[in-house]
């Protein structure tokens, strides 16, 4: 059932726009008793889940009782990231999510789907987990906020891996993640529909059924002035909200390239990409639209780490972004990646294949760090000096010795892709 849809390539919806669109919805859902909200983490500022969330709570008051940010692995909010992005909506309402401590399970999505969604590849069985919270709390509402964007691990993120992923468990995440990794992440980006979508929608019609869920879409783009736009809101209980924000992100957050890329610069926001966990998605976004032998070089000022979890670090550091069959090849052999597939897609997502290069230049890491996970290094004050992201704009650029480059601000945004790679 659609509650809510507004949005086109020009829409530009602001905050009472969204206040108005929420409205709408909440009045033909009814009253309602006791309301969870699952936004996204810090590492989707840009979303303007914050503001949703800010205004959902200014529409329910007291019966909005929870706030369980959709955390997934990554590192759990401070009370700053909250401010920042919730604005004043009351800290006692925010809880964390335990990834490894917090779940419980729906059901079992069978091995003989997923070895179908595979192709053959794969044929265990998977878990569906989410936080306890969901389960356990008596909500008479829940509502899953966030954008709809193209992805690596899921073509377009949001709907319900908010919930299955955000809120997943250890083998809900990483048996997914592997999936994606092995089908091949550039036959999944930009794509609704596809083997990962498949096992989240399996387990949402067979698992999940009985939970009081609700999507509150967003679709987010760069305006010409260089600002972030809201394009579209989409709020229902079903796949058809999911649908419509995908097919507005396909247009306004996919750029096509008629030639492959010979130099892409990508600078990381230094308040959202701390480690390559992230960070990566200089490599995933960027990786269709490069040039055999092209470069990628990327600004990370903030730079210190290479998993937000602790465990995910050290497997990064041990084995390294390596390539799809010597990463394969590992997890057959290492009991510590087999037990950690989700470590393991990460490692071949973060590789090029040996098809283009990529010099990542950290403000906190060390060039024997970025070395020994197989990618090259460069010094970020000087690269900075000549890549300055204060001068350059998104999209091509000629610098001053003639030299012509692909630059993205934030590649969390969109997708690229040469018009040859994506069919």
């Amino acid at each position: 059932m659609l509650l809510y849809s507004r949005g086109s390539e020009n829409d530009i919806l602001n905050e009472e726009d969204l206040r108005m669109g929420l409205a709408e919805a909440f009045l033909k859902l009814g009253a309602k008793k006791k309301v969870l909200a699952i936004p996204p983490d810090f590492t989707r500022l840009h979303s303007h889940a914050g503001v949703l969330t800010r205004l959902t709570w200014e529409y329910y008051k007291e019966k909005l009782s929870d706030i369980l940010p959709a955390l997934g692995t990554h590192t759990a909010m401070t009370e700053q990231d909250i401010k920042t992005m919730f604005g004043n909506t009351p800290l006692n309402l925010f809880r964390v999510h335990d990834w490894r401590k917090d779940v419980v399970t729906l059901g079992e999505v069978p091995s003989d789907f997923i070895y179908q969604q595979s192709e053959g590849k794969l044929d265990y069985a998977w878990k569906a987990q989410i936080n306890k919270l969901l389960v356990e709390g008596n909500f008479d509402l829940i509502l899953s906020l966030g954008q709809v964007v193209p992805h690596e691990v899921i073509g377009m993120a949001n709907y319900n891996k908010n919930i299955l992923v955000g809120t997943g468990g250890p083998e809900g995440i990483n048996k997914s993640h592997f999936l994606g990794a092995v089908y091949g992440m550039e036959r999944i980006m930009g794509r609704a529909d596809n083997p990962v979508r498949r096992v989240y929608n399996y387990a949402s019609d067979h698992f999940a059924k009985h939970l009081p869920i609700i999507y509150v879409q967003t679709v987010v783009s760069r305006g010409i002035d260089g600002q972030l736009k809201v394009r579209g809101l989409y709020i229902g209980d079903d796949m058809e909200c999911f649908n419509l924000a995908a097919a507005l992100s396909l247009k306004v957050n996919f750029q096509m390239v008629e030639e492959p890329l010979k130099k892409v610069v990508v600078f990381l926001d230094p308040s959202e990409f701390k480690s390559t966990w992230l960070g990566n998605k200089s490599i995933y976004r960027t990786r269709m639209a490069i040039a055999n032998c092209g470069e990628l070089i990327v600004l990370a000022p903030a730079l210190k780490e290479f998993g937000e979890d602790k465990q995910i670090d050290v497997l990064i550091r041990k084995y390294g972004y390596v390539g799809t069959p010597k990463v394969l090849e590992l997890v057959k052999t290492s009991d510590d990646l087999k037990n950690n597939l989700g470590a393991a897609a990460h490692l071949i997502h973060g590789s090029s294949e040996d098809r283009f290069s990529i010099t990542y230049c950290p403000g906190h890491q060390t060039k024997q760090e970025i070395e020994s996970v197989n990618f090259k290094y460069a010094d970020l004050s000087e690269m900075i000096k000549k890549y300055n992201p204060q001068k350059l704009k998104d999209g091509f650029n000629t610098m001053p010795d003639g030299e012509k480059i692909f630059y993205i601000s934030n590649p969390a945004l969109g997708l690229w892709a040469y018009k040859d790679r994506f069919k």
